[in-house]
């Protein structure tokens, strides 16, 4: 097998016109071992589309591959995402106290947690999709066993955070007794966190390879499991949050097992050939675009609604990573200008629901007249929030795709942190807007983002898009030792 090498992450605008890397970054590529500084031609792309009927042809037939990988990928995501939404379900049958300990352990722990590990994996999504697109096989078992020892040394620190929940919680204003409870429960729940750092890496080398039905089987019977024993062990033996941890650790655990079953089957070819000491090898490179695309995609939480937008994150993801590394610009121009409208249509039908029935739905969620007029007072609010929060995490599987965590991350640090945060504290708290004006804010730095990134793919070449991919997988897979050591002391 090939080694694996550290890749020349390079933004959109790191070229110039005439495909030749700008000067201050050819001190990166000196050494990489490139025949010239000028960039080889992408591999033959699809002819241009030629009228209205050329659009639909080619809209409808992207839109059944966009598909094919997205329904798997949402139905996956809603299951995994059901897993702790059954456990707070029973939780609240067991006690008030249960309810909210399993509520704040889910949403502040186990859900940072979950975000920074999501976002680590995500790595993955260009490095595997684009060896993928490139017929690369032998290197993605690679990729996917350094993400493991990375995201499992994360998991080490971030096991810090469970350890210690209760003063944290009791600090950031929980009450005792619900930090004392959550924070039981958090420690019962470290297993959990292991389990994220082993699934994320092979959730993203199936997808790489459009293995996404395997993986919404496993995640369905695992759903199914979760809610009998749950039942079973919390209620029917009455073994309460210690039942809800046994059932939820298990539940994460069943998912990796028989994930894990399937690759070293055989069923993936060349792409799992065993483990290797190489993914011990050069992690420092692996490090930041991890930590660039957790920085990334640890953004927004909208509930139910954002798993679908996450499905198509995963699909564009795939999409755009394989064709560039194929060498088709134009096809992963394309698939992204489907998936945009795709997923803003479906935001559109959602916000169009929930407005209609503004009146009807709180009710189902609480008998407070209080809670529900402020709930349609919201209503607008959030129906905006799904057609923007649908678009959004379309653009960033775009970028995940061709390799921009890094400028991304900037991007949404500025947007979101920077300007959103800050703005909606400020309307919230100094004008005493309250929940109206924080949620403002946070919209207000999310639209900036998706701002910006339609800026950034609007000014993109999709044709040197697909030769940084070349030189990209050129570089992590195809130079000797002494190369590598090179680029790295170059970059």
């Amino acid at each position: 097998m090939e080694d694996v090498k550290q890749p020349l992450l390079l933004s959109p605008r790191e070229v110039d016109e005439d495909n030749h890397l700008q000067p201050q970054l050819l001190s990166k590529a000196s050494n990489a071992s490139f025949s010239s500084t000028t960039f080889t031609p992408a591999a033959h792309d699809v002819p241009p589309i030629n009228g209205v009927r050329d659009f639909s042809r080619e809209f409808l037939t992207e839109s059944k591959k966009l598909w094919f990988l997205a329904g798997p990928a949402i139905f996956t995501s809603i299951c995994q995402y059901s897993l702790g939404a059954i456990t707070q379900v029973f939780s609240g049958r067991v006690g008030t106290l249960a309810l909210a300990a399993v509520s704040v352990e889910n949403s502040v722990i186990a859900g940072f947690s979950f975000g920074a590990m999501l976002g680590m994996g995500s790595a993955l999504e260009t490095l595997c999709g684009q060896a993928f697109g490139a017929g690369q096989l032998d290197m993605l078992g690679i990729y996917m066993q350094r993400s493991w020892v990375i995201l499992n040394s994360t998991a080490l620190i971030l096991s810090l955070l469970y350890i210690f929940a209760a003063p944290i919680l009791n600090l950031i204003g929980q009450t005792a007794s619900i930090s004392k409870a959550a924070g039981i429960f958090s420690i019962w729940m470290i297993p959990q966190l292991f389990a994220y750092a082993v699934n994320f890496p092979m959730a993203k080398f199936l997808q790489a390879q459009s293995k996404i039905m395997v993986m919404a089987v496993i995640a369905g019977v695992a759903l199914v499991l979760h809610t009998l024993f749950s039942w079973l062990l919390m209620l029917k033996l009455g073994l309460g949050l210690v039942g809800a941890a046994i059932v939820l650790n298990a539940s994460w655990i069943f998912i990796d097992v028989a994930q894990f079953l399937y690759i070293i089957s055989g069923t993936c070819g060349r792409a799992w050939t065993g483990f290797s000491w190489k993914a011990f090898q050069h992690l420092w490179g692996f490090v930041r675009l991890s930590l660039a695309s957790a920085i990334m995609l640890c953004m927004n939480i909208l509930g139910w609604t954002v798993m679908v937008a996450l499905g198509m994150n995963a699909a564009i993801s795939v999409r755009v990573s394989n064709e560039l590394g194929a060498g088709h610009p134009r096809t992963a121009k394309f698939s992204l200008v489907v998936a945009v409208i795709s997923s803003f249509l479906i935001g559109l039908a959602l916000s169009l629901i929930l407005i209609i029935f503004k009146n009807k739905y709180p009710y189902l969620f609480s008998n407070d007249t209080q809670v529900q007029d402020l709930v349609k007072e919201l209503t607008p609010l959030l129906a905006l929030c799904i057609v923007i929060n649908n678009v959004q995490p379309v653009l960033s599987g775009m970028a995940i795709g061709a390799g921009w965590q890094a400028a991304v991350a900037y991007v949404n640090i500025a947007c979101y942190y920077i300007f959103g945060v800050p703005l909606g504290l400020t309307l919230g708290y100094a004008l005493d807007m309250g929940v109206k004006g924080i949620w403002y804010g946070m919209l207000s730095g999310t639209v900036a983002q998706t701002c910006v990134l339609f800026a950034m793919i609007y000014k993109t070449n999709w044709n040197k898009e697909a030769s940084i991919a070349e030189e990209r997988i050129k570089i992590w897979g195809g130079n000797s030792d002494s190369e590598q050591t090179n680029v790295e002391n170059n970059a």
